[in-house]
């Protein structure tokens, strides 16, 4: 176990160091390939020469490709320092640099919607694990039933439905015109009444998407398990059906579930944008919109490395987590 963790461990440092580099190139070497000019996007169009040409030496855009990377590592992992025009300016790690339009460092921005758009993601992955998943094994257990048909119904409607289109439905029913619910955000700290009941929404129109993908996968996985030859000698040996359904065919069916839940969860952290938009939530998905629309440049480089690294994050779990469910991945 313990070297099958030191193999992943390792793999997973070899990726950070992979995105950080991709992420540098996507971000700051492409576009001045592409003949875009990074510090006049900082100070903007109308500034002139000597102040652009001060940007540039702050930034160290000017300096050799191998002295930005190094920077753009360092700035990540101890920080950074910018100096320029007889200023100097230190950023503390993990430095991503600072927003081009309101001069704030970008890991404070980040870190203060990073709360709202982290319980997002873990609530509605509660409801889509258990609704999903449950609706899944119902299913290929009543194959052919009326509960198979349906639940497959509402699935395929689930999946095939764009998520601000049941957001804006939810919405209007039950905060506008039934009134249930209040859609207007409130912070954790503030009230978690409020909080919690502006959350609800968001949480069961997430979870509806990504239920329904959950059960046509869980109900197809468990469909073939069951006819395996290991399911039918428990049943021989006469083994109580919930143990074989429990203990046998769900250790086997969570594999794949394992394998959605660590790509899902860790896109989620890097933000919802279309959920967060349609229920004005303010978390990454939010900022990395507006930043989209502002050229915002650092900020979009923080989001897509915080992305990066949920995801890589998530992904190093579940093959932990595949090792204590089936031991056979340990010697892989």
């Amino acid at each position: 176990m313990l070297a099958y963790l030191i193999r992943r461990l390792f793999a997973a440092a070899v990726m950070l160091v992979v995105i950080v580099m991709v992420v540098f190139g996507i971000f700051f070497l492409v576009p001045k390939w592409a003949g875009v000019d990074i510090a006049t996007s900082f100070v903007g169009k109308q500034a002139d020469p000597a102040a652009v040409e001060g940007v540039r030496q702050k930034l160290g855009l000017g300096d050799p490709i191998y002295a930005q990377v190094w920077e753009f590592f360092k700035g990540i992992f101890v920080g950074r320092t910018y100096s320029g025009g007889g200023d100097t300016i230190q950023c503390a790690a993990p430095c991503f640099g600072y927003s081009f339009r309101s001069e704030q460092a970008v890991w404070p921005v980040l870190t203060d919607r990073f709360p709202v758009t982290l319980a997002l993601a873990l609530g509605a992955a509660v409801l889509w694990l258990v609704f999903g998943v449950a609706a899944g094994v119902l299913s290929a257990l009543k194959r052919g039933t009326l509960w198979d048909r349906g639940a497959m119904v509402v699935a395929l409607a689930g999946v095939s439905l764009p998520i601000y289109f049941t957001g804006m439905l939810s919405l209007a029913v039950f905060a506008f015109g039934l009134k249930w619910i209040d859609a207007q955000y409130v912070p954790l700290e503030d009230s978690f009444s409020g909080w919690f009941g502006a959350m609800i929404l968001p949480w069961i129109t997430l979870a509806f998407l990504y239920a329904a993908m959950y059960a046509r996968i869980t109900r197809a996985t468990m469909l073939e398990i069951l006819g395996e030859d290991y399911i039918r000698t428990a049943r021989a040996k006469g083994l109580k059906e919930q143990t074989v359904i429990g203990k046998h065919a769900m250790r086997s069916t969570m594999t794949p579930i394992l394998t959605m839940l660590g790509m899902d969860l860790g896109a989620l952290i890097g933000g919802a944008i279309l959920t967060e938009s349609t229920f004005n939530l303010p978390g990454l998905g939010r900022a990395v919109l507006d930043a989209i629309r502002n050229q915002d440049l650092p900020i979009i480089v923080g989001v897509t490395l915080i992305t990066s690294l949920a995801v890589l994050f998530a992904n190093l779990v579940v093959d932990v987590l595949y090792a204590v469910i089936d031991p056979r991945v340990r010697l892989s």
